[in-house]
């Protein structure tokens, strides 16, 4: 038998009959093998290391053994510290494997001096250990900086910028890797360059708020990007121009360029397309297969035309499922039966009215004259069985 067989046989015996890292009683006598003990751990015993990953990290075997190579452990006091720690804000027992599967070197920290400080800061400015449990896990690296030098500042500087701890602990959220940055360095010469042009202080919170990625561009590609959309006719003072930025920055261009082809075989000229930029730049950033589902739905089965799209792009950027199909369906039940002509309802009012709002407008009023028109709305009954 190959002796990496042997290995992993002799590991799975001694992973089977070990619990937490203590014996099971009674196994170790049968056998007549010192299983391992999660009071004490021999340097260098690689087999020592994966038990532990296993037992009281929760890792596979298969896993253990390539996290093994990466960590070595020489005691466990620090190692069962942390983990102690984590169970204390409630991290779950799938969180702790898939962190230390991904950031091992955790199982080094020191517990007491280092990582609870950092724990206790983050729940001490809002975030729930539910959430903070989701966010270390993906983005262990966050707890690599120090608290007093790094991210207490960086809060700081956030909070400085968006006024808010709830929106501060939003981009800590969805963004966690900025955290790891130096933003004196990166994100506030572009944030000064917005200020000096005289971007509106709520923009710039918007910007960073939902878009921190763009900020966080090197300052000179950054003031390529604003003097681009700037050419393209938006004022930097309005809540779309944030919405051009993001449309034109990065992977998006790719997008761009693939969307352009998609409005182009629906009859867009490139002055359209354009148009409908500058009106909605969000419609520059979908999905090639949202554009074309929309666009066929309303183009094709409901009988808009494709210019009158054009105008009202932000049609576009509503769930198609639950906004578009359901609401159109109503006003193309209605257009069949002569109760409503498509020259006094305009697309925006479709889709952008409030649901109640559009309930009682287009069903409601209806329902004498269209009894199953509720149906048609909650997709029960085609529009051609009506």
């Amino acid at each position: 038998m190959a002796p990496r067989s042997i290995f992993r046989k002799s590991l799975r015996f001694s992973l089977l009959f070990c619990r937490n890292g203590h014996p099971v009683e009674g196994f170790a006598s049968h056998f007549g093998r010192r299983l391992i003990s999660s009071s004490e751990i021999l340097a260098g015993q690689d087999d020592s290391t994966v038990s532990y990953l296993v037992n009281s990290c929760g890792l596979s075997p298969e896993s253990a053994v390539l996290v093994s190579h990466k960590v070595k452990l020489q005691s466990l006091e620090k190692a069962d510290s942390v983990l102690a720690l984590l169970r204390e804000y409630e991290f779950s027992e799938t969180q702790i494997s898939t962190l230390v599967r991904r950031h091992p070197r955790i199982l080094w920290a020191d517990a007491k001096k280092t990582l609870a400080p950092k724990l206790e800061f983050f729940c001490s400015i809002g975030m729930s250990r539910l959430d903070l449990a989701k966010t270390v896990t993906y983005s262990r690296s966050i707890l690599d900086r120090s608290l007093e030098n790094h991210i207490v500042p960086s809060f700081n500087l956030l909070k400085d910028v968006v006024h808010s701890d709830v929106k501060v602990l939003g981009i800590l959220k969805c963004s966690p890797w900025i955290f790891r940055q130096k933003l004196s360095k990166t994100m506030m010469p572009n944030i000064e360059l917005l200020r000096e042009l005289g971007m509106p202080q709520s923009s710039i919170a918007r910007l960073i708020t939902y878009y921190v990625q763009i900020v966080m561009r090197e300052p000179e590609s950054f003031s390529q990007l604003v003097g681009e959309v700037e050419q393209l006719g938006f004022d930097l003072r309005k809540t779309f121009f944030v919405q051009a930025m993001l449309a034109l920055s990065g992977k998006n261009k790719t997008t761009w360029k693939r969307n352009e082809e998609a409005y182009r075989r629906w009859g867009w000229s490139d002055n359209d397309i354009l148009s409908a930029f500058r009106l909605y730049p969000l419609c520059m950033t979908k999905s090639e297969k949202k554009i074309m589902g929309t666009m066929d739905f309303l183009v094709n089965k409901m009988g808009w035309h494709s210019q009158k799209i054009a105008k009202c792009p932000h049609v576009l950027c509503f769930s198609f499922e639950k906004r578009i199909i359901p609401r159109f369906s109503v006003v193309k039940v209605l257009m069949l039966k002569g109760l409503v002509e498509e020259e006094n309802v305009s697309l925006s009012t479709i889709v952008a009215i409030p649901e109640n709002y559009f309930l009682n407008k287009f069903v409601t009023t209806y329902l004498r004259q269209v009894p199953q028109l509720l149906n048609v709305y909650q997709g029960k009954v085609d529009v051609q069985d009506v």
